[in-house]
């Protein structure tokens, strides 16, 4: 009963949460601190410092986290499945309706979709830079690994670019934030079998992948879950050197899906569901929605799982969120590059599109409009860009 009661809180949360992972984590405190009084902001803070810490979903890390307090194993599932449902469900949704779209009748929705899709990272970016990179040798960081992915383009590159951040972090950055709070310490064996699992998933689907359409879809996007840290926009660039790049689906349908993502609530990472059911490799349409939003959330939970117990003893020492501070860094380069290229490049090529991308960015940024209003704005100036 206490694990069907999370479910519809995080069912409701799952159709009401617009506005991306830090939003996200608004509604969660709001919930669940204020209004529920599940735990104290003390607590509350030391999950979100947890979750930023390890790579992927943080929003869903820390739903998944509340669910596993209150209600156990069943209550993390509980989380996650009420929180997911309702934008897993439209992003399939999504991928089905664009398989039925007429291509010349779709041209200039898509068009406009894609234009929102660069304000949306263009404000990820000077974001995260704000947060992130507050000093001189972070932001050196940041603009050297953006320039070495615009010099040098390779899908495998903004992973060893955030590995080295994580390996240079502990001697650039000074200080980071400290974490206090709370620490879960029961489980210590399935914290154990649960990194086991991380492991092996993570070297044994690329060996699977050579021999299975299934196996190498969830290969990409297993990979994209597990070497992202804070989620949301940063797995932009990881499913699209593993996806587009890999000839799986258009650039044109990747920035339309991700445009699309932006008008849905819940976790962005179920942007996964719409390439698994474009995707032109694995079962496609649901099912293949269905393994690509599995594969992308598996790390995220399976390594939060085997840190939860040990969060104590990790939180204390200073190299490690010194690292992860370095990592947040070379994410933001990872992302701005990906804003350059291939997000922006070929999209607004005329000055009508030009003028769409930077009417969306000062409606998000400077008017805090809904992303939601702002994508549905950007679709239909871009069938008022056909007719001037």
């Amino acid at each position: 009963m206490q694990a069907l009661r999370v479910f519809w809180i995080f069912l409701r949360l799952g159709l009401t949460s617009f506005g991306g992972p830090i939003a996200h984590l608004g509604y969660f405190r709001a919930e669940f601190v204020e209004k529920r009084r599940w735990l104290d902001d003390a607590a509350y803070s030391d999950l979100v410092a947890l979750c930023q810490f390890l790579p992927g979903p943080a929003s869903s890390q820390v739903g998944f986290a509340l669910g596993k307090l209150r209600a156990g194993l069943a209550g993390a599932f509980a989380a996650f499945l009420g929180f997911t449902l309702p934008s897993f469900a439209l992003m399939a949704g999504a991928a089905y309706g664009l398989n039925l779209l007429d291509p010349s009748q779709a041209g200039p929705f898509l068009q406009g979709l894609k234009l929102a899709a660069v304000a949306v990272v263009a404000q990820a970016v000077f974001g995260m830079a704000k947060n992130l990179c507050p000093d001189a040798p972070r932001q050196a960081l940041a603009a050297a690994a953006a320039a070495l992915l615009l010099l040098m383009p390779h899908p495998l590159l903004p992973v060893a670019i955030v590995a080295v951040g994580l390996l240079i972090g502990p001697f650039l950055v000074k200080t980071a934030p400290p974490a206090a709070g709370v620490a879960d310490t029961r489980g210590k064996p399935l914290a154990v079998l649960c990194l086991l699992a991380f492991l092996a998933l993570l070297f044994g689907l690329p060996w699977l992948a050579p021999h299975n359409e299934a196996a190498a879809l969830a290969d990409a996007s297993y990979r994209a879950g597990a070497l992202v840290f804070g989620g949301g926009h940063v797995v932009l660039p990881m499913l699209h050197s593993a996806t587009v790049d890999a000839g799986w689906l258009s650039q044109s349908d990747f920035l339309a899906g991700y445009a699309a993502a932006q008008a849905v609530p819940g976790p962005l990472f179920t942007f996964a569901a719409f390439v698994g059911g474009v995707a032109n490799i694995g079962p496609g349409g649901v099912a293949g929605a269905a393994i690509a939003t599995a594969a992308i959330f598996a790390p995220g939970f399976l390594i939060l799982l085997a840190a939860l117990p040990f969060w104590a003893q990790l939180k204390s020492w200073g190299p490690a969120m010194r690292a992860v501070a370095g990592a947040n860094a070379a994410v933001v380069g990872v992302l701005g590059a990906a804003l350059a290229s291939p997000i922006t490049l070929g999209v607004a090529t005329t000055p009508g599109d030009a003028a769409v991308a930077i009417a969306a960015f000062a409606l998000l940024t400077a008017l805090k409009w809904p992303p939601v209003i702002v994508v549905a704005l950007s679709a239909v100036a871009g069938f008022g860009l056909q007719f001037l």
